[in-house]
């Protein structure tokens, strides 16, 4: 059975979730603060977090912050759950280490979707755990790292998994909406792909302005090239 842990201070929105995933066969735990949430997610790593951003005594992105800096936590599949809607919210979110985010007001059945379809690819991830290495660049999807010639790049959790999606699909092409949809899953303007690739080249690249990796086809999309010797 799958254990999953709700942060979330409203205690109406924890019975609803807690009825709609239980007749699902999850198991369900809730902590009503943030620092209490983590100190749970801690003492007993759930399989799937589901967290408020705007939480008692510690906020929803330090609680992702903090569990994306610590190397045990990392791939803890995280899941949004607030009444921000905004894209930049979302975004931000992403960025520092959310992996899929649901706007209050929600249909519990699409939540429930929400759920199964990231513990899926939680599990598909983890049955490709060996680094990708091509040329001097080394990405490491256990310990969730990118190095360049042995030194250590510092990307977001975000900018992590666009670089690992398309270093695992070499030399294929993926339109901007595929990506929106393999690596933000959620509803996002098709620019943050740009930015994120923009962003991308400036750490991995000799001359961005000339990328040997991150190339752009034209009218098609982005994709990961494994450049000739």
């Amino acid at each position: 059975m799958k254990r999953i842990l709700m942060i979330e201070d409203d205690k109406g929105i924890v019975e609803l979730v807690r009825y709609a995933l239980e007749k699902e066969a999850f198991e369900v735990a809730a902590a009503l603060d943030g620092l209490s949430g983590l100190a749970r997610v801690k003492q007993q790593t759930p399989d799937l977090l589901m967290l408020d951003l705007m939480l008692p005594k510690l906020s929803g992105l330090e609680i992702c912050r903090q569990i994306r800096s610590d190397r045990k936590l990392r791939r803890l599949p995280i899941l949004i759950l607030s009444v921000r809607g905004h894209e930049a919210d979302r975004v931000t979110a992403l960025e520092l280490g959310a992996d899929d985010y649901v706007t209050k007001p929600f249909s519990p059945r699409e939540l429930v979707a929400r759920v199964k379809a990231l513990l899926r690819r939680s599990e598909l991830l983890s049955e490709d755990e060996k680094p990708i290495k091509v040329g001097p660049l080394a990405v490491d999807p256990v310990a969730h790292t990118v190095t360049r010639a042995g030194k250590p790049l510092s990307l977001s959790a975000l900018e992590f998994r666009l670089l690992h999606f398309l270093a695992s699909h070499p030399n294929r092409v993926f339109s901007r909406d595929q990506l929106l949809d393999a690596v933000w899953g959620i509803a996002a303007q098709p620019r943050s792909v740009d930015a994120c690739i923009r962003r991308l080249r400036t750490r991995i690249e000799n001359d961005p302005a000339r990328p040997a990796y991150l190339q752009t086809i034209r009218g098609a999309g982005y994709k990961f090239v494994i450049p000739r010797r």
